[in-house]
Formats: structure tokens, C-alpha cells, sequence
């Protein structure tokens, strides 16, 4: 029998900016529930969560911890985050299996941006919330302050649960107003003493219960009629209603904590136990057809991959939630992505980097098995039967690129795997083998998401590589009308080459009328794969070239937009009208079409006023206001266009066209200038043309590369 049913498993997710505190309340949490016997620290190295040595050396938390704790006949699964944008891969994929959410706010920064961006993804799961108001021990802490800014981000569904009776070095008492009472600690934290409110104190609590009340009775037809009838709700009344409205994501009560001094922790913990709600509270998960997946342990057996990490000498480690069943050691279960049959070999409960073997988990539970050979994150393995298929994580688009290089030849196919574990590990790194760039690329969120790449391929794969700027996928079109011609004629003993091609090129755009001058007999419309269009056109009279030979003279113009004339980039959205030619009627061939096309087709290119054009992509960066004009002056010396500010909460929004080119080292500058306070997003916009002096330099470039290339 498991040790805990799934009414007493709790799942929570630590959320917060950066420096919020998050690790050091998980270390609180195992420490008060007698898990570990000394509360370790981020400055001392060792945590529970933070074992990993590059988190160890860089001071912060990089990837998403499941931890465990049990308190008072509860089992609370913990996945502590990481506060730095560059890793929402690991919050997102957290957010998708747990129950509640318990967002750090620094009492000293009160909302920063990472918290605005971290509740956007809340939003969308509909994650139950709690807030919890870190560092009231500091000097410059100000709780009023960080409410407001709460609320005005949040809304007024942030409700005060407990305020500090006074913050900085002397902060030691906490008031509840959901128990009335005042929970007083001694200097090195740990169990408080209960006393009542004191008198000057109680205008102030009773005002802010009556608030909470309030809230509560708002949101239950039921307790607001026993609101009316009393005038009051007793805890139980209100504990009932504070879950209801939590799952509903209306309200978000507020706790004060001093996660450094341990001072809090233990009261987060029971309101999770008491309140906070356990999976089969939750509403039902849907699977992608729509079905209803009751948690329930004694269902179908049915589990979901949120994360996958690689462990030297040990393999892969799968994370999972129970959403349905009883799981036990040596099942075997079905992968509905795959199709193939994967045995649980071993089930375990972790602790950081600690793996306790367990025989089973039930129904809401989360826990990890090893060696699943075809199984990834967004999996679902169900019992044999049953064609479950939950939905899948939706991770976040990169905000940067950069281009990888061995140091040493011939480590290409060891690069190639590095890469392919990377990105079994982490979904928000996508790797691109680029044959329009010729470069193997990387597509990540930031500096730092990079950094910690490079770091996993040089420690555990045994790799020198080095990050290189990535070329850009310019594009090649035209800007005016041409006309060419070629007569290909090639004759070397037995059957020659003979193919002769006119042809007129000009720039296509949507509508664009027919040819007036041209007899049209016929009309392709191609939709590239880099992007744009070519539109050709048989406009042949009187046979002068055969059908036939039509599909080898479009050959050839497609294999020059390959390979454009100005800089080798791709061409677009240009049209050909092929209306004259000459055969031979013993040596034309396909071949001699193909090259008499090409050709052609060349020469009209540089005839026809050609144009390169770049990649432009619309940027976002939220900033604190009073950074906002060293941002857009960044972004100017960028040749960007701003195309305006918006305001989100307390921070604006630089809304912005930027070219790519532009762009090599922003997460680094960005970070720089703002210190961290400031997050981005890209996207691609479209295709503008390049300035003439930018052109001319380009042309230049690849006629000097290409010269070398031949000599």
C-alpha cells in the first residue's frame, strides 16, 4: 500500500523573479519537516535543490528540482524553479503538473518583471496561487508597497493573509488574519510562539479580516448567504472558500515570510496541506480528443513525461505525474506517441539528487523512472487499451541564434550527438543544420540558456566548441523589368548541346496583371520553401522551343534562385515569362535547356535593378520606466525602428522593427544596461531591403569569397 493516498499528495510549484528566495523555502520546507538536519545555503553551496555543480558555481538555480516533504499526514512534492527567463522552459514544463503555485515576491524589488512574466504562464494553466512576501527581514523592505504593487499587477483578488508587524533586522512576528492570531519567532527562526494581536495592531487586522472575509464570500453563493445571516465566517467556512475561489484561480491569498531566517515556512506548509488542493480537486484533465481523465488511483493507469534529464553512469531519468491509476514497479505501459510498450523498471522518489526506490505511486503523485528508450518530455504511457493522449507542453520560441563549431576536425558526428542529448533534455533548445548557411545552429532564449549548453557539452561530453555569429539568410529580388537571352551550344564529338532560351523576368507582387504584350499559354504558380513565390509563364509561339523542354528551362531558373546572383542567398517573388528560343533537332536536350535557362536567367537578374533584402523582426522588451530611454537609445544605434511603448503594469513595453543582423549579443547588452530588470521577445517580421551602403558591402564580400573559393 503507498505510504500516502491521493487526497494527502500536494503538488507545488516555487515561482519567482531571480533572488526571490525560492531555493532557500524549499530548504526550509525539508528542513521544518525533519527531512534534513541542517538547513543548507546558497551561499555555502549546499542545497538540496542546487546540487548540480554549474548551479553551485554560478550561484542560482538553472533547473527545475522535484523535491518531497511530508507534514502533518501530508506528502508535499516540491519543483523548485529557476528565476531567470532564459530557463521558462523549466517553470512552464513545473507549471504543467502541479496543483499549486506558490509565486516569491522580494519584499525589497516588490514586483519585477520575471514575476510578470512567470504569471502570464499561470494565467494560462489556471494554476491555484499563493503568494509569499520574502526578505521582510531586509532593511528596505516595504510590504505596503509591494501589496499595491500586487494588486495593481494582479488585481484585487491578491487578498492579505499575514503581514509582518514590522520588517527589516527586527522583523520577528507575523499576524494572521485568517486564525487572528500572531505568530511570534525566536531570532534563529523555526516553531513560533502563538499570542494574541496585540491592541494596537488589532484596528488593522480586523479591517484586513474583514477584507479577507469578504473576498471569500464573494466568490460562494453558500458563504456569502452565511456572511449575511452571521456577519462572520469561522475558519473552517473560510479555509472551504479560500480553496473553492483558489481553484477557480480567483483569489490569491498573501503570506510574510523570512525564508533566510526561517520564519514563515511552516505556515505555507499547513495552509498547502489544509487548503491548497490535492490533483482530485482539480478539475479533470482532458486528454487531446476531449475525454474527461478522472484522477483517480484506482482508474487506468496513465502517466505524463514533463521532464527528461541524463545523469553520467546512470542514463536517462524520466519525471512523471500519475494522472490516472496506481503505478508499480515492473508495469508495463503503452506509449500513445509511439506506439511502443516501455517497462517501469524502477520507480523512485527524489530529493534533489538523491533517488529513494519506491514499489508504487498513486494517482496525483509525481515521481521518476530510469532507461525508457523510447519515450520524451510530452509523452503520455497509458495501460494497453485505452489510447490516452494528454496535451503536450507548449514551450516558449528562442530569442537568439548563434552558430557551433568544433575545435577540432572531424568531431562532427560527436557534436551531433551532444546536440541530440541537449535537446532531449531541454525542449526550448532547438538545433538547426543549416545547408542555406552551412553552419550548425543553435536556438535558444538567451546568454545564459547558452552558456550552460556550452558548459553540458565541454564537462560531460568532453567537447571544445566554440559559439561563432550566424550568417543571415538574406534574400535576393528584383526591382524592375529585364530581358535575356542565352544560346547554350556545346560540341565535343558524337551528339553536341544545343538549347537557346529568351526570357523575361520582373518583380511579382500580389495582383500583378497579366503580360500585355505576351502570348500567356500557360502558368505555374511555385510557393518556395524559403519563402515568397516564383510564377513562370509559357508564353512559347509557334514551337520555337518544345513543351517538354519548359519543365528543364524551370529547373534551371529554380537552381539559380538557390543560389542568387548578388550574394549566393535565395531569391523571391519574382516572375518568368519564358517567350522565345531556339532547339536543334538532334542535340537539344534537357540538359541544354536546364543551362540555357539558368543562364538566361542570370543575366536578366543583374539587369533587372536586383535588390538583397534582410530578415526584420518585431522586438519586445519589457522594461522598468525609468529604463525605458537607454533601451530605445540601445535599440537605435541597432538601426531599429521603434513603432511604440505601451505600459504593462509598471513596466513598459518597447515595441520595435529590428534587422537580425542587428542583432548579435542583445540578451548580453540588454542584461547589461538594465542589470537583469528587462526581458525580451522576437519574431519574425519580414523582409525589408538592405540600405545601399549595407548592399554594396554585402556584393562586395561574396565576390571575394568566391573569388578565393576558385583560385
Amino acid at each position: 500500500m503507498p505510504e500516502f493516498d491521493t487526497s494527502h499528495v500536494k503538488n507545488i510549484v516555487l515561482l519567482g523573479h531571480a533572488g526571490s528566495g525560492k531555493t532557500t523555502l524549499a530548504e526550509c520546507m525539508l528542513f521544518e519537516a525533519g527531512l534534513i538536519s541542517r538547513k543548507g545555503s546558497i551561499a555555502e553551496r549546499n542545497t538540496t535543490g542546487d546540487y548540480h555543480e554549474l548551479e553551485q558555481e554560478r550561484g542560482n538555480s538553472i533547473f527545475s528540482k522535484l523535491l518531497h516533504t511530508k507534514w502533518k499526514g501530508y506528502k508535499i512534492n516540491i519543483i523548485d524553479t529557476p528565476g531567470y527567463d532564459d530557463f521558462s522552459g523549466e517553470v512552464i514544463s513545473a507549471l504543467r503538473v502541479a496543483d499549486t503555485g506558490v509565486m516569491l515576491i522580494n519584499a525589497v524589488m516588490g514586483v519585477e518583471v520575471g514575476t510578470d512574466i512567470i504569471w502570464e504562464y499561470t494565467e494560462k494553466f489556471k494554476t491555484p496561487m499563493i503568494f509569499a512576501v520574502n526578505k521582510l527581514d531586509d532593511d528596505n523592505a516595504d510590504f505596503d508597497k509591494t501589496i499595491r504593487e500586487a494588486k495593481s499587477h494582479f488585481g484585487n483578488n491578491v487578498v492579505v493573509v499575514q503581514y509582518p508587524r514590522q520588517t527589516g533586522s527586527g522583523f520577528h512576528e507575523i499576524i494572521d488574519v485568517l486564525r487572528m492570531t500572531m505568530y511570534h519567532f525566536k531570532d534563529n527562526g523555526g516553531k513560533p510562539e502563538k499570542m494574541p494581536i496585540p491592541d494596537e495592531e488589532k484596528a488593522k487586522a480586523e479591517a484586513l479580516h474583514k477584507e479577507l472575509i469578504e473576498a471569500i464570500a464573494s466568490n460562494d453563493e453558500s458563504l456569502m448567504e452565511k456572511y449575511f445571516d452571521k456577519g462572520e465566517l469561522d475558519e473552517d467556512e473560510m479555509k472551504q472558500g479560500l480553496k473553492h475561489a483558489m481553484i477557480h484561480h480567483d483569489l490569491f491569498p498573501v503570506f510574510s515570510l523570512s525564508a533566510e531566517r526561517n520564519m514563515g515556512s511552516g505556515r505555507i506548509m499547513g495552509f498547502i496541506d489544509n487548503v491548497g488542493p490535492s490533483a482530485n480537486e482539480m478539475p479533470p484533465q482532458k486528454t487531446k480528443k476531449g475525454e474527461a481523465l478522472a484522477c483517480d488511483a484506482n482508474g487506468p493507469a496513465c502517466i505524463f513525461i514533463y521532464k527528461t534529464i541524463s545523469e553520467p553512469h546512470v542514463g536517462e531519468l524520466s519525471f512523471f505525474k500519475v494522472y490516472s491509476g496506481t503505478i508499480k514497479s515492473g508495469m508495463e505501459l503503452e506509449n500513445e506517441s509511439t506506439g511502443v510498450t516501455e517497462k517501469l523498471t524502477q520507480l523512485f522518489l527524489v530529493e534533489g539528487n538523491k533517488r529513494t526506490p519506491i514499489n508504487e505511486l498513486v494517482a496525483g503523485d509525481i515521481g521518476a523512472t530510469l532507461k525508457l528508450k523510447n519515450t520524451h518530455v510530452n509523452n503520455t504511457l497509458h495501460v494497453k487499451g485505452k489510447n490516452y493522449e494528454l496535451p503536450s507542453i507548449e514551450f516558449p520560441a528562442p530569442n537568439m541564434t548563434v552558430a557551433i563549431e568544433t575545435l577540432k576536425k572531424g568531431e562532427e558526428e560527436k557534436l551531433s550527438q551532444a546536440l541530440h542529448q541537449l535537446r532531449e533534455e531541454d525542449p526550448t533548445l532547438l538545433v538547426e543544420v543549416s545547408s542555406e548557411l552551412k553552419q550548425t545552429l543553435i536556438h535558444c532564449q538567451g546568454d545564459m540558456h547558452l552558456a550552460v549548453a556550452k558548459w553540458k557539452i565541454e564537462h560531460q561530453h568532453k567537447l571544445e566548441v566554440k559559439f561563432v555569429k550566424p550568417k543571415i539568410a538574406y534574400r535576393e529580388t528584383i526591382r524592375k523589368m529585364a530581358d535575356a537571352n542565352y544560346r547554350h551550344k556545346k560540341q565535343s564529338g558524337g551528339a553536341g548541346q544545343f538549347g537557346e532560351v529568351f526570357l523575361r523576368i520582373e518583380p511579382w507582387y500580389e495582383g500583378i496583371p497579366e503580360p500585355a504584350d505576351l502570348n500567356v499559354r500557360g502558368r505555374d504558380v511555385h510557393d518556395l520553401d524559403w519563402g515568397g513565390k516564383l510564377v513562370f509563364y509559357n508564353c512559347i509561339v509557334g514551337g520555337a522551343i518544345d513543351a517538354r523542354f519548359l519543365p528543364s528551362v524551370l529547373k534551371g531558373v529554380m537552381e539559380k534562385m538557390q543560389n542568387g546572383p548578388l550574394t549566393g542567398s535565395y531569391a523571391r517573388d519574382i516572375r518568368v515569362c519564358v517567350y522565345d528560343g531556339k532547339m536543334h533537332p538532334v542535340d537539344s536536350n534537357d540538359i541544354s535547356f536546364k543551362i540555357a535557362g539558368l543562364q538566361a536567367f542570370r543575366q536578366a537578374f543583374q539587369q533587372a535593378d536586383p535588390q538583397i533584402l534582410e530578415p526584420i523582426y518585431k522586438l519586445e522588451v519589457l522594461c522598468p520606466d525609468d529604463l525605458t530611454g537607454s533601451v530605445m537609445g540601445d535599440l537605435q544605434s541597432r538601426r531599429a525602428i521603434v513603432e511604440g511603448i505601451d505600459s504593462e503594469g509598471h513596466f513598459q513595453k518597447v515595441i520595435a522593427k529590428v534587422p537580425l543582423a542587428e542583432m548579435d549579443g542583445y540578451s548580453s547588452s540588454l542584461r547589461s544596461i538594465t542589470q537583469g530588470r528587462a526581458k525580451f521577445k522576437m519574431a519574425l517580421h519580414g523582409y525589408e531591403a538592405v540600405p545601399f551602403d549595407l548592399q554594396r558591402k554585402l556584393i562586395d564580400e561574396y565576390s571575394k569569397t568566391a573569388k578565393e573559393e576558385f583560385a
